[in-house]
């Protein structure tokens, strides 16, 4: 979770401070997230946390959105925790949403990391915790915290392991070396490559597809992938049914199909 930023200078930091360190903005219903903290590289402090947390809870919170995309300001994603702020006693880490106000908890709406630059340490994390992953090419990433005698314990050791081959995530983890996106988009963990400078163009491209969909069908179908890994053949089947079933039986579900019928886009209500 770490970072290796320079000091901003003061004139950045009074900056800085007028500025929030996360904002948002509405694209229809897609919800653009932006760390906006480039004098330290995006890095992860108290108002990072919180300001991630606010962001999920306003994309959850409203009907008329319907995904989330996640970038960084200044040219790169993020550089990790914030170990200035950290020293000086501040927490990157907000309530039951862990570190950066996302790695245990996201968002219950999908949600698309947007990548250029890098995403390392902490960074890398916050982008695992997204449910898919839009990077630039050459943009660096990888969790280098075993350089200072440091444990990737932000999520990538656990989250990791489930979307990669185990011998690539030990070698990443021991040797605390940066991949390019292309070697993670070769591993399935990068959804699609983009042009630089084009990350967020390419992620809210990505996201209108999946916003055409049906709201509730979205929730429902996030929810069953992130859960399934530890149920058991005996239950797995009534457990999709609790969280499915309620789908089947919305108006969205007879909307699609009487959209489908009637050859006409569909007019969700999420509900």
């Amino acid at each position: 979770m770490t970072n290796d930023t320079a000091a901003p200078t003061d004139a950045a930091a009074t900056a800085a401070a007028d500025s929030p360190a996360v904002r948002t903005e509405r694209r229809e219903n897609v919800l653009l997230i932006t760390i906006d903290r480039p004098e330290v590289r995006n890095a992860v402090n108290a108002a990072v946390a919180a300001g991630i947390a606010g962001a999920l809870e306003e994309l959850d919170g409203d009907d008329a959105l319907s995904v989330g995309v996640l970038t960084g300001a200044g040219g790169f994603f993020c550089a990790g925790m914030d170990l200035g702020a950290f020293v000086k006693g501040e927490s990157p880490w907000f309530g039951d949403r862990g570190f950066a106000g996302i790695a245990q908890r996201a968002s219950r709406k999908p949600l698309i990391a947007a990548i250029e630059g890098f995403a390392v340490a902490g960074g890398m994390e916050i982008a695992l915790a997204c449910d898919l992953i839009v990077a630039a090419k050459g943009a660096k990433m990888g969790i280098p915290e075993a350089k200072r005698s440091l444990v990737a314990a932000g999520g990538a050791l656990l989250r990791l392991p489930r979307r990669m081959p185990y011998h690539v995530v030990m070698e990443l983890a021991l040797t605390g070396d940066l991949l390019p996106a292309e070697r993670f988009h070769e591993f399935g963990v990068v959804n699609s490559l983009a042009e630089p400078g084009e990350a967020v163009a390419g992620a809210l491209l990505l996201a209108a597809r999946l916003a055409a969909n049906g709201p509730l069908a979205l929730i429902a179908s996030k929810r069953i992938l992130q859960e399934q890994y530890d149920w058991s053949a005996q239950e797995m089947w009534e457990r999709q049914g609790a969280i499915s079933g309620p789908v089947f039986a919305s108006e969205d579900a007879k909307e699609g199909a009487s959209a489908f019928k009637e050859k006409r886009p569909p007019a969700w209500q999420g509900r």
